[in-house]
């Protein structure tokens, strides 16, 4: 039986995402710690603070994480006043997620994590990053077509 494993399992493609993947988040944590705020939590006051008021639920597609994963850090982000769930109008179930004041604040006191893509990618040539990119955005657009059943 022919072995369905390279020789070096990390040695491919998958394995330097997923290296490069947990590196830079390893980066984004060690800065974010004296800020106790962990990356998702960065996420949502990003997402927050760029695009303004979201419901809740689109926040969940967008950062693609479990319903009770998200209501647990939205808990502490509402605890420790840095974000406001506003109950919709229509439906009192629906929330929609505002920065507040202290949330902006905190902010703007935020390390710019943009170092990071510079520590990681500075140097490298531009046609060589769209390669990657182009790569893992089809593998990834395929894996998830595959999940879905539809391998057309």
């Amino acid at each position: 039986m022919a072995n369905k494993i390279s020789a070096d399992p990390h040695d491919t493609v998958g394995a330097w995402a997923k290296r490069c993947y947990f590196a830079g988040r390893a980066a984004m944590e060690a800065a974010l710690r004296p800020y106790d705020l962990g990356t998702t939590q960065w996420y949502i006051l990003n997402h927050l603070t760029n695009n303004g008021p979201t419901m809740q639920r689109d926040i969940l597609r967008l950062l693609e994480i479990e319903r009770a994963t998200l209501s647990v850090i939205l808990s502490t982000l509402v605890r420790k006043g840095f974000v406001k769930q506003i109950p919709d109008r229509v439906d009192q179930r629906q929330k929609c997620l505002r920065i507040t004041n202290a949330g902006a604040t905190l902010w703007a006191s935020l390390p710019d994590l943009t170092f990071i893509h510079s520590v990681a990618f500075d140097g490298t040539d531009p046609a060589d990053i769209a390669v990657a990119v182009r790569v893992l955005k089809n593998a990834t657009a395929r894996l998830d077509q595959h999940l879905k059943g539809d391998d057309t």
